[in-house]
């Protein structure tokens, strides 16, 4: 069997497909994406794929090393989106050529069925709730709410006080008859973290996300010295040598690697099995697509320590499209008890409506995150 060809559909709302065919009408999907950078990484899946054509697809270690080793300049959002998506279509070719789902191909699944949440839109706690209420009415029971708004490096009582009283209201709604994490999204620099963790701290969130940003990595161990909360972080890292330095320096409690930025199933496969030997639990980043979703659900089938996957479907970001508007086997995405059952079609497991993307493609919008900014006109995280 030889690869033929790449073809990438950029999608509403901010998603991207790739497929790969062969000679053998064999064809596989994958999720190549930075969102807000769609175009950039369509160029470096153009520029990697060009080497692949012509080879087997079935020799996907030697592909990934080529595409990463191979290139003098590697690593970052960019190269290793772009050599995500190929691998997940390279193992979905592969899956489909065995009729086998991917998990099987990786040694067999160590559960039936992926504990799943959704994140949850609004900025005012009434918001927020109507959100939640909503959600429960689909199966979830577990949820992913801001943190925060946008926080000056040093900022005000006032500042920490609205950021409490989102959860607070969270609380006094539902009790502990849900688990929800927060998401600070990088928005929370240093000096701000402690008393922020430590205000949020009798709440119980399941986990704080993103504490501060990954290039204050070196923090993390100090911060989780000075709260109870689990702390998670790994959607803006990249490979697993990145993540070598988060597990080494100590205090996340949770990794979340997301499966179309850090090098695909192969990467984050190592990245999971790393994570286990520090005993550190595994929740993939996944605001994405079908395919994105796929791929996370094969890996959290066959890692041990995976407890939690991210999904998007519902979210706010999902204007002009829903995560199985793509998909033609909707009920195998079935939510039940907040759980998605294994997927046992062969690769990744997602039959993808190609017509409709096709179509989608022909008028896809090009999404950018918000620009934020201080009251001083300081450019804000977002």
């Amino acid at each position: 069997m030889k690869i033929t060809s790449l073809t990438t559909y950029r999608v509403a709302p901010r998603w991207m497909f790739l497929k790969i065919e062969t000679d053998e009408g064999i064809s596989g999907w994958g999720e190549p994406v930075i969102e807000g950078r769609a175009r950039t990484v369509e160029t470096a899946v153009q520029e990697l794929g060009a080497t692949l054509v012509g080879k087997d697809p079935a020799r996907i270690n030697d592909h990934w090393q080529t595409m990463y080793r191979g290139h003098f300049y590697r690593g970052g959002p960019i190269l290793m989106s772009a050599i995500a998506g190929i691998d997940q279509a390279l193992w979905d070719i592969k899956g489909k050529a065995a009729g086998l789902p991917v998990h099987e191909l990786l040694g067999g699944r160590v559960r039936d069925r992926m504990k799943v949440y959704s994140w949850v839109g609004g900025d005012r706690p009434a918001d927020v709730v109507d959100n939640i209420r909503r959600l429960m009415e689909g199966g979830f029971d577990t949820f992913k709410l801001n943190g925060c708004e946008d926080l000056a490096m040093l900022d005000s009582v006032r500042a920490v006080d609205r950021a409490v009283a989102v959860v607070t209201g969270v609380r006094e709604a539902f009790g502990n008859t849900i688990d929800f994490g927060l998401d600070f999204h990088g928005r929370v620099a240093l000096p701000m973290a402690k008393p922020l963790l430590k205000a949020l701290e009798p709440l119980r969130p399941l986990f704080v996300e993103e504490p501060v940003l990954a290039e204050q990595a070196e923090a993390y161990a100090r911060l989780a010295q000075c709260t109870s909360i689990p702390l998670a972080a790994g959607e803006r890292m990249y490979s697993r040598f990145d993540f070598k330095r988060v597990l080494e320096g100590g205090g996340i409690a949770i990794l979340q690697p997301d499966l179309s930025h850090a090098g695909g199933i192969t990467e984050c496969h190592k990245i999971a099995a790393m994570a286990e030997a520090y005993d550190v639990a595994l929740a993939p980043h996944c605001p994405l697509g079908p395919v994105a979703l796929a791929a996370c659900l094969q890996l959290d089938l066959v890692a041990y320590n995976a407890v939690l996957q991210e999904q998007s479907m519902g979210i706010h970001y999902n204007r002009g499209a829903e995560l199985l508007d793509y998909v033609l086997n909707k009920d195998d995405f079935r939510i039940e008890a907040g759980h998605i059952g294994a997927l046992t079609k062969p690769g990744l497991g997602v039959e993808i409506d190609e017509e409709r993307v096709v179509h989608a493609s022909r008028h896809a919008p090009d999404w950018h995150n918000p620009e934020w900014r201080h009251p001083d006109g300081s450019v804000a995280e977002w």
